[in-house]
């Protein structure tokens, strides 16, 4: 047989499809087994089906090649990011959004009001705001771009105050995806996703996970999983993991739609504002453009109209999904602040819209279609 090729020296487009792999042998099996086992004989690494899978490995191995670092995988990223803040000592200091994931900002409202963290909640799109919050704080929690209103932190430099100051700094990097940035190559300690969304694509599992290069921390978020219990079902890794394999063209796809949207959005009278990095108008542009390499296929815009024509406009659509979700091949649009968890920042007009790989030209008619039904003019 071949020496194993190096895949470090592959592109991004080509590791997706490489990574996580059986071994090359003759009549071996080109992708990985479901593996079904809950135990194992003794004497060997894994020990227990609670502490490891070969199913697993296999995504986080793949998952390890594009975040350049050791992965974890959770039952959901939503315990993928509670392993992160267990690691704080009761009544830590923790920097983060006021305005970012509502999932995150939730649990982080519950553990600062139950007196386990304190939490300085800050706008991470102020840089110096965010980094005048720091001194004092154990960790720096990042996100960016910020969901739903696509603000765009500025990682290098925030990351790098938080470092100097000794914080261990995380980063969700569910939006931009590896495709786009690296937190770790940009000094963070963690990086965080909802496998859920780009990477495995088909909104059909739920699946979380943590990347880091740091030995040490690896092993304390391993036993994290190990005696938290958020792990994941051999199922839904592999499913993501064939998934993977068409991430770098599903992404390359959604984000050329989304480009293409957003153009013709902001021409359109009835949008009062788009907000897309990759708008050359968009305040965020030189920004994202300075340290990250494409603007990703999110798109959230404000509709100059009520709340109740803006929930018959995302009922109306016919080939974009009113749903809570993101990163799929579908495209899904969303009015964010029907949730009552929302920030406050974000404006009750603003729709969140996940473009997907469809035709761009269908889109733009069923999006037209559902401002017509609405009677938003």
């Amino acid at each position: 047989m071949s020496e194993p090729m190096d895949l470090e020296k592959l592109a991004t487009e080509s590791k997706v499809v490489a990574a996580g792999r059986p071994a090359k042998q003759p009549d071996g099996a080109l992708n990985p087994p479901i593996a079904l086992n809950s135990t194992f004989h003794e004497g060997g690494p894994v020990g227990y089906g609670r502490y490891g899978n070969e199913t697993w490995s296999a995504l986080e191995e793949a998952i390890s090649v594009l975040e350049g670092g050791k992965t974890l995988l959770f039952s959901s990223g939503m315990a993928a990011i509670s392993a992160v803040f267990s690691l704080l000592p009761e009544g830590a200091v923790i920097v983060a959004a006021n305005n970012g994931y509502q999932g995150t900002t939730t649990l982080l409202k519950k553990l600062h009001e139950s007196e386990k963290l304190k939490v300085r909640f800050v706008n991470l799109a102020n840089t110096d705001e965010c980094i005048a919050a720091i001194p004092g704080a154990q960790m720096l929690y990042l996100e960016s771009p910020l969901n739903p209103l696509l603000e765009v932190v500025d990682l290098p430099k925030i990351i790098a105050a938080g470092k100097a100051a000794g914080c261990g700094v995380a980063v969700d990097n569910t939006l931009a995806t590896p495709l786009l940035q690296n937190p770790l190559a940009l000094g963070a300690d963690i990086s965080i996703h909802s496998v859920t969304k780009y990477l495995s694509g088909h909104s059909d599992l739920i699946l979380g996970s943590l990347t880091t290069n740091d030995q040490a921390l690896y092993g304390r978020l391993e036993q994290s999983r190990r005696y938290g219990g958020a792990i994941a079902g051999p199922f839904e890794a592999w499913i993501a993991l064939r998934g993977l394999r068409t991430f770098a063209i599903r992404m390359q796809r959604s984000q050329e739609n989304a480009m293409e949207l957003a153009n013709r959005l902001s021409k359109d009278s009835r949008i009062s504002k788009v907000r897309y990095p990759g708008l050359p108008t968009d305040s965020y542009h030189g920004l994202a453009k300075s340290f990250m390499k494409g603007f990703g296929a999110m798109i959230s815009f404000d509709v100059n109209a009520s709340v109740e024509q803006l929930d018959l406009m995302c009922n109306s659509s016919k080939l974009i999904t009113n749903a809570t979700s993101l990163g799929g091949v579908e495209s899904i649009w969303e009015r964010r602040r029907r949730w009552a968890t929302e920030s406050a920042t974000v404006p009750e007009n603003l729709i969140r819209f996940s473009v997907g790989i469809e035709n761009v030209d269908d889109l733009w008619a069923d999006i037209q279609q559902a401002l017509n039904v609405a009677k938003i003019k």
